[in-house]
């Protein structure tokens, strides 16, 4: 079998299209990161300029005790609120990676059935064997893909589940504070 320069000039092509497509999608990906950390910053830098002015209000030990208090949890809430954003962003950008990644499978995929089948019209007789081997290969590469989808999205699972339930437990102090207030 011979490629024609015709079909390796579109296979490159084709290649280089899923490679623009998935640097476009990191990009932005990095993009969104800069602009999450960017508002972080800001809102860091006021929130510590407010904190030191009430820092500097302190009268007493009771009421530096009081201010650090205060201080704590919007904290945490706030770390925890970071991490899930970031959550969010990796999730964002791992279904658009394997969107195109399964997208690039099915292709080869199609690709390499469509070869083998004119292979196989036009395989000398006898060569049955070589053809079921060939074919075995290509459902068993399809089925690795997919067992290897189906951890990764088991694994976000888990892990959006950990963040939620993390985000729960940030929160339950928060309320109870809120509560004796």
């Amino acid at each position: 079998m011979n490629l024609t320069p015709e079909q390796i000039a579109a296979a490159h092509k084709a290649n280089l299209e899923t490679l623009s497509g998935l640097t476009s999608q990191a990009l932005q990906s990095i993009e969104k990161l800069v602009e999450l950390n960017m508002q972080i910053a800001k809102q860091s830098l006021s929130d510590s300029m407010s904190s030191a002015k009430k820092a500097l209000e302190v009268k007493d030990i009771q009421q530096l005790l009081a201010h650090q208090a205060e201080a704590v949890q919007p904290m945490a809430e706030k770390i925890m609120a970071y991490s899930r954003h970031l959550y969010e962003l990796a999730h964002e950008t791992q279904a658009s990676f394997t969107k195109s990644a399964e997208q690039e499978f099915q292709e080869g995929q199609r690709k390499m059935n469509a070869l083998v089948e004119d292979w196989t019209k036009n395989a000398p007789p006898g060569s049955d064997a070589a053809v079921t081997a060939m074919k075995q290969a290509i459902a068993s590469a399809t089925n690795v893909f997919e067992t290897s989808q189906k951890a990764v999205k088991q694994a976000m699972e888990v892990t959006q589940s950990n963040l939620q339930n993390a985000s729960k437990a940030t929160s339950a102090p928060s309320k109870t504070a809120n509560k004796r207030k």
